[in-house]
């Protein structure tokens, strides 16, 4: 058999409402919002101009159950342009977008096919040999058993594929579904293991491939970096993955070392000259700036200013760039030399270190009890506690130095 090429892409999230952010003017926020969707239209543009001999994608094509019109429309219009090239894709459904979920139905065309809620195959010709295709598509919204007992030994007459939507047993970056551990996949001997669910790019395995493409679009700071999907060329022999990159807004963490400044104004240079060459780069992007390398001196500016002011002085600041950048919030890096805490001050660090998540949600309660902050708020979760605990101790941190 001759080689196949062929996209392995996974979690569009078509349609993702972004929230949480605030203080975007009407286009930049019509950009973001429309960011998954541009993203998606990079992938079908790459795919007409390559022409694969398929398109996988692995699962939440949708962003939520109910899957909205707009973004159904923008995937139905895509699939009619891969159909008019004659390209085929198998998609299955993953926990976002589940077959139970009540929609609004648009009729895709041909070239798709859509596995249903049990395992089960699909044979493709293409011109290097037979490809057996293997998947299924969430019934509901949380699928806890492992699906891939389901999954059938390979058979050495055709390529043999696997789509699964679901989490690596041990994987707590995200919500468990469908788990698998790399030993059963390996066991059914399939040429390629195309997975969806984690939004981080990854390589489980290499020669049979068991590859994560992660997400097409970022949609928040822990989505961080460069998005895209796989174009995949699979022999018998091997197999070389080329990331095509699709991100129209990028999320990113950006240091900027801040020793030795003592003027506001020193400080908004190095941050205009750290985000222009993000810039550059990326385009567009929405990033935390974390301010390194402390000593005294800068410290104690950044410890005189308001973190609200800070913050919006640095957005405003950015608007002479030529691209987009806009700063979403800022952190600083303990220094080794950094003022020392009051002794109140290093007991409420070691208290709220200590913090369960538990302890944390009471904490916040009202907070999320807030009928309009409530709904722009994150759900607080063991990954988010980490993040809580730190921001809360570089505010104390700044506030209740040693002496004063």
């Amino acid at each position: 058999m001759e080689s196949i090429r062929f996209i392995h892409t996974a979690d569009l999230h078509l349609g993702s409402p972004f929230v949480g952010m605030k203080g975007l003017r009407k286009e930049q926020w019509k950009k973001l919002k429309d960011s998954t969707l541009d993203a998606f239209d990079r992938l079908i543009q790459h795919a007409l101009k390559t022409k694969p001999d398929f398109i996988l994608i692995v699962g939440d094509i949708y962003d939520g159950e109910d899957r909205s019109i707009r973004a159904q429309a923008r995937f139905q219009q895509g699939m009619q342009q891969l159909a008019e090239q004659k390209i085929p894709v198998i998609i299955s459904y993953g926990n976002h977008d589940h077959l139970s979920g009540n929609w609004t139905r648009f009729n895709l065309p041909e070239n798709v096919h859509a596995f249903d809620d049990s395992v089960s195959q699909f044979k493709l010709q293409t011109a290097g040999g037979p490809v057996v295709l293997t998947g299924f598509s969430y019934g509901k919204r949380h699928v806890s058993e492992s699906m891939v007992e389901h999954y059938p030994q390979a058979t050495p007459d055709s390529y043999q594929i696997g789509m699964l939507h679901g989490s690596l047993e041990g994987d707590a970056t995200h919500a468990v579904y469908a788990p698998f551990r790399k030993e059963q996949l390996l066991s059914k001997q399939y040429d390629y293991w195309a997975l969806g669910h984690i939004h981080k790019r990854q390589e489980l395995h290499r020669e049979p491939s068991i590859i994560y493409p992660g997400n097409i679009q970022g949609r928040h700071r822990k989505e961080s970096g460069v998005k895209g999907f796989y174009d995949v060329t699979l022999s018998k022999r091997d197999t070389v993955l080329e990331f095509i990159p699709t991100s129209v807004v990028q999320f990113d963490e950006v240091a900027i070392p801040v020793r030795g400044i003592l003027h506001m104004n020193e400080l908004i240079d190095a941050c205009r000259q750290e985000l222009s060459l993000l810039g550059e780069a990326a385009g567009t992007a929405i990033v935390d700036i974390v301010f390194s390398e402390l000593d005294r001196e800068s410290f104690q500016l950044l410890a005189e200013i308001p973190e609200s002011e800070l913050l919006e002085t640095l957005q405003e600041s950015m608007d002479v760039l030529d691209y987009f950048i806009w700063i979403q919030g800022v952190q600083f890096q303990q220094a080794d030399d950094e003022a020392e805490l009051s002794p109140l001050g290093a007991l409420l660090v070691q208290t709220v270190e200590g913090w369960s998540t538990e302890k944390w949600k009471t904490v916040l309660k009202d907070l999320y009890r807030h009928p309009k902050s409530s709904r722009f708020l994150e759900p607080v979760a063991e990954q988010s506690v980490v993040d809580l605990q730190l921001a809360a101790a570089q505010k104390i941190r700044r506030s209740m130095q040693a002496g004063e």
